[in-house]
């Protein structure tokens, strides 16, 4: 269901919306609700980077060891 909404905003935008709107072949009303929705969307799910980078260090690990040469090492 589709509710009506009013806005008040300066003449010579409203001009130019009209423009880009009919440029794209879409309504005013249809850029403001992408734009809501847009805005309204829930945060991005977090980067696995920084989810990673949260994690606990084992306690067996040692820190100071170069762990690729260890990994290597293991696999032979």
């Amino acid at each position: 269901m589709k509710t009506r909404l009013n806005l008040i905003i300066d003449n010579a935008l409203l001009k130019n919306m009209k423009t880009y709107a009919l440029k794209r072949g879409t309504s005013i009303s249809e850029l403001v609700e992408h734009y809501f929705k847009t805005v309204a969307r829930p945060a991005k799910r977090k980067n696995i980077i920084d989810m990673v980078n949260k994690l606990e260090t084992p306690a067996k690990v040692n820190m100071r060891a170069d762990l690729k040469d260890l990994y290597y090492k293991d696999k032979t």
